[in-house]
């Protein structure tokens, strides 16, 4: 629990003092911006393996885009928020609009060119997502999204929104499904982090021009059982690791 705290305490902090040591960087090109938010998400991976003992491997490393694309990843924890962003080039995670609200992380947003999403599920609101989702489409970069919108615990019943086929519609690039088993090391709602490897598996990639019924349902087949693997296999080295003592 102890080193749990103390990775929590730093990670605030160390947060803390990029957005305030950064500033300038509000004056310098975006990709400066980004350098610097990748530089943040591998000090923080350092820190959770240094201080809790939580390493990561990346498993279908050439299946990575090298172009625009759509990035479908599993959400089970806050690692991905910050950990997928050293493994693209140029990524966009679609953000809450409230959260461009909040002195400078919202203005960061901004910087980075975060696609804002709206609380409002209205046409008008979907168009101005949409529209800012095709901007960073056509500078070629990778949009992030999460299709269950919020954290899942591990093993849960998946709920895929279908705001991910409706980007996906749009957009008319690859879709890349990324599955994990952050949750089991990193759980949601809780300060509490166990010592083990957060897997990260990129999948086959989806080509555009799927129906929404197809889409969606290779989309959660492909990350569920995925994911549903990874987690086994943790418990069972984990299982191995207990009865090897």
């Amino acid at each position: 629990m102890a080193r749990s705290i103390l990775f929590n305490v730093l990670f605030y902090v160390t947060t803390t003092l990029f957005v305030v040591l950064c500033s300038p960087l509000f004056f310098l090109p975006r990709r400066w911006a980004m350098a610097a938010l990748a530089l943040h998400a591998r000090l923080v991976l350092f820190l959770l393996k240094s201080i809790v003992g939580i390493d990561f491997e990346l498993r279908g490393a050439e299946k990575l885009p090298q172009g625009a694309c759509l990035v479908a990843s599993k959400h089970q924890s806050a690692w991905e928020t910050f950990a997928l962003i050293p493994l693209f080039r140029d990524p966009a995670y679609l953000v809450k609009r409230e959260l461009f609200w909040i002195p400078f992380h919202g203005w960061f947003s901004y910087k980075f060119g975060m696609i804002p999403v709206y609380r409002d599920k209205g046409p008008a609101a979907l168009r101005l997502m949409l529209r800012e989702a095709k901007k960073r489409a056509n500078e070629g970069r990778e949009i992030i999204i999460f299709p269950e919108g919020t954290r899942r615990a591990p093993g849960a019943p998946p709920d895929y929104k279908t705001g991910v086929f409706l980007l996906y519609d749009a957009l008319k690039i690859p879709c890349l499904p990324v599955a994990l088993n952050s949750g089991l090391f990193w759980p949601r709602r809780s300060w509490r982090l166990r010592p083990g490897t957060i897997v990260v598996e990129c999948l086959d990639p989806i080509p555009p021009g799927l129906s929404k019924t197809a889409f969606l349902a290779r989309l959660q087949e492909s990350i569920e059982s995925a994911s549903d693997k990874l987690l086994a296999e943790a418990k069972a080295k984990e299982q191995q690791r207990v009865n090897g003592r």
